[in-house]
């Protein structure tokens, strides 16, 4: 990708209605040159980027925080642990390392008291999550049923809706039954890899999807498989998909 290809993508992800959020992982964990990443997704002025809770030292992640922040990017920790205890401690670690929003974990009424008194947003997963890389579980009916329990609490801000890890046959369909109960936002997250998923989810009415492991992959449907290629590509496909204008349009808004 040419410089100038790399300026026009800056800052305009910011105004996109639909977030991306790019993540620092492969296979639900942080990788280990995630640093690295970092860089090419701030030089392109992402402004929604995050990591999980394991693949990484706790030092490690609190330094990629602070360095999304200091961008003046919003961060994200997303939490696979499985177990009460390690959700807990995850939820802990949010609030010490000052992230602006946790998504996943699934216990509610253990991470709320936890997450009091800080700024931070919690979005977590509606229905049965198993397995790591996580898996969603259930009926259309439970997780619907969940998503609106869950939303219900005062101290939850949106969820994360693994809708791509479940087996059921209608997913489009689960992501507008999801975001009706729940009455606010639904981000999509696992295993998005093109743009007809990205549409299907925006579409439904998520306001926002991570991708991690395909730009990194390079898998993508890109012109190129490095991982700016790869994210940019995703950044155009988004502001195509929304009608806010594509690269070259956005740029002459800019500039003029």
């Amino acid at each position: 990708m040419t410089e100038a290809s790399q300026q026009r993508v800056e800052m305009w992800e910011s105004g996109l209605s639909l977030k991306f959020i790019f993540m620092l992982t492969r296979d639900d964990r942080t990788v280990e040159d995630a640093q690295i990443h970092l860089e090419t997704a701030i030089s392109l002025g992402l402004r929604h980027i995050g990591f999980k809770d394991v693949g990484l030292p706790v030092d490690v992640l609190r330094t990629l925080n602070k360095r999304i922040r200091e961008t003046g990017a919003t961060s994200y920790l997303e939490v696979v642990s499985l177990d009460r205890d390690s959700e807990i401690k995850s939820a802990r670690t949010a609030v010490d390392l000052g992230v602006d929003v946790l998504l996943g974990g699934t216990r509610v009424d253990d991470v709320l008291p936890v997450l009091e008194g800080s700024a931070l947003k919690y979005y977590p997963f509606p229905g049965r999550i198993t397995g790591h890389p996580s898996v969603l579980e259930g009926t259309f009916g439970d997780i619907v049923a969940s998503a609106r329990k869950l939303a219900a609490h005062h101290g939850v801000a949106g969820l994360d809706l693994l809708a791509y890890r479940s087996s059921l046959p209608d997913i489009p369909g689960l992501i507008k039954a999801v975001t009706n109960a729940a009455g606010k936002p639904v981000i999509v997250a696992g295993s998005i890899a093109d743009k007809t998923r990205i549409e299907a989810l925006y579409r439904a009415g998520a306001s926002g999807f991570t991708i991690g492991t395909a730009a990194l992959d390079g898998t993508y449907p890109a012109s190129d498989r490095d991982l700016k290629s790869q994210l940019s590509k995703i950044v155009q496909d988004v502001a195509d998909l929304t009608g806010e204008g594509s690269v070259a349009e956005r740029a002459t808004r800019k500039e003029s």
